[in-house]
């Protein structure tokens, strides 16, 4: 067989990779490396998971930068913080360029600390929550001076 010629298995296995990559869309959006992982998982050949990627991508349907930007809006609109969300993107595959380029989008993380904290009561309990979420260390300290100096020293905790 020549070194041009692809087997009559690989676009079956091509066929079957954008088949199982369709059906993964239609439940969820996916960045192109986390469909990939998809594929990779599910036994599907590297070749087969680049052909697949590849013609969703020109066709539209795998989109890194839509999908950083929902993905932010949905994670905000959640009550994470920035690092969370940036954390998250990367391990969906997404490059830290484009991270960082969705985010910027967002309002600032301090107006949506102070949203997170006023339904968590404010507060110790509200500091602990906005760092599981994800806050970064400034806003926290923002945070806690906000409070300090709203409630006064003895009404914090």
């Amino acid at each position: 067989m020549s070194a041009d010629a692809v087997p009559a298995d690989n676009g079956r296995e091509r066929e079957a990779a954008l088949e199982r990559a369709v059906r993964a869309l239609a439940r969820r959006d996916h960045s192109a490396a986390s469909l990939r992982a998809k594929l990779g998982r599910a036994g599907i050949s590297e070749d087969a998971q680049t052909h697949a990627v590849d013609a969703l991508e020109r066709a539209g349907y795998v989109d890194d930068r839509r999908f950083a930007q929902d993905r932010v809006a949905q994670l905000a609109e959640r009550g994470y913080g920035d690092e969370w969300i940036r954390s998250d993107l990367e391990a969906q595959g997404v490059s830290t360029e484009t991270a960082l380029a969705s985010l910027a989008g967002l309002e600032p993380e301090d107006e949506r600390a102070m949203r997170v904290a006023s339904r968590a009561g404010d507060g110790v309990r509200a500091t602990r929550l906005l760092a599981r979420r994800g806050f970064s260390d400034e806003t926290l300290e923002r945070f806690v001076a906000r409070s300090v100096a709203h409630d006064g020293p003895e009404r914090v905790g």
